[in-house]
Order: C-alpha cells, then structure tokens, then sequence
C-alpha cells in the first residue's frame, strides 16, 4: 500500500494529497486572467496618462505673469482699450507646459507669451480732468466748466447769475473735483494712469454688502 499522501505524475498531472492540478489548466487560467487584470490597470491609469494638457488661460495665481499694459500719451489710457475692456500679454512661468491658443503644447522658458489677459479700462473722449477742475476753480463763476463739460444751458444759467451767486459755482466745484459730475457724453475723464485716481464702489452680482450682526 502507498502511503496516503503520494504524489504522481501523470500526463501534465500531479495528484497530491487527494486534489488534482492539471498543469494545464492552470496555465491556461491564467493565461486570460493576466490580460485582463494588464488591461485593467490600463484602464484605471488611462486618465492620468492620456489626460490634456490644460489650457495656458487655465493657469493658477503664480504660474504665469502678466505684463503692464502699454499706455496712450494722448487717452493715459490702454491703447487696446474697447468699450472699457483691454489686453494685456501673460508670460507662463519658466517649465511650464500648457496648450497655446492654437492648440500646441509648449513648454515655456518665461518669456514666450502665452495668452493674453482682460483688464478694465475707462473710455474717454478728450475731456480733462485737470482742466475741468481749473476751469471750475478759475472760471466757475461765468459757467465755464458747465460749457466744457458739455452742458451749454447750465453755463449759460451760470453765466447770468454769477454763478447762482457763488453757491453753484462752489458746489460745481465739489462735484467736478469729487468727478461726480463728469463730460455730457458720458465718457471719463482723461487722468493719469499712474496718477491719483478716484474709483466709484458699487455692489454688483459679484460684490455684495455684508449684513450688521444684531445685538
């Protein structure tokens, strides 16, 4: 009698300890398991490795630098600047790679340009604000800031009154000087760009006013 644990080898067969293992078989499970469990990893990495690269305009705070804005002696404003919008030219930082407006990936050195950034800018139309102040501080009294700015019937109501007596000319002096009162068209006046300017806040779908905690 053999013992009861043999093992025999039999036609690619071995019988051990009362099971049987077909070398076969198991050579040809796992000839179809490895496949699939290849293309599974493929499959679970394949969004890391074919994934596009993002856009240059898709670039975070730090990633990339925006240049000054090239400025018009004449308007002290942009001189791209389009119904109160302009561009200004952004640099990627240096090994950086990001898709170009035409498509192409590039990797950047810090100075190609990779895409050009919206700014806002103040339309103008030759007003002044220096001289509106000066006109309104010199020559208020006989509605000379009133005719400058545009309002003819103002100046000429100021002209016969003096000024309203020297009441209106002091508030039109407030109002110009505070660019309250800004040019009949509706433009802005032209400031300097780097110079002190006045911004009026107002609350917008972007902005909103914070509400008082009650006590």
């Amino acid at each position: 009698m053999a013992s009861s644990r043999t093992s025999v080898l039999c036609s690619g067969s071995v019988f051990s300890g009362g099971y049987w293992f077909s070398w076969c078989s198991w050579f040809s499970w796992f000839s179809w398991v490895w496949p699939l469990l290849f293309l599974s990893v493929c499959v679970h990495f394949s969004p890391v490795v074919t994934e596009d690269t993002r856009s240059c305009e898709e670039l975070r705070l730090g990633q990339y630098l925006c240049n000054g804005p090239k400025i018009d002696e004449a308007t002290q404003e942009p001189e791209n600047c389009k119904e109160a919008t302009a561009l200004v030219e952004c640099l990627p930082a240096p090994n950086i790679s990001c898709r170009h407006a035409n498509g192409t990936e590039i990797r950047f050195s810090g100075k190609e340009v990779g895409f050009n950034k919206t700014i806002s800018c103040r339309n103008v139309s030759g007003y002044s604000y220096k001289v509106a102040v000066a006109l309104s501080l010199f020559l208020g009294w006989i509605g000379a800031d009133r005719f400058y700015l545009g309002y003819p019937a103002l100046g000429l109501l100021k002209f016969c009154t003096v000024g309203f007596c020297g009441i209106g000319t002091l508030i039109d002096f407030i109002l110009i000087a505070m660019q309250i009162v800004g040019p009949a068209d509706g433009s802005s006046y032209i400031v300097d760009y780097y110079g002190a300017r006045l911004t009026r806040l107002s609350i917008t779908n972007q902005t909103y006013r914070k509400p008082h905690l009650s006590l």
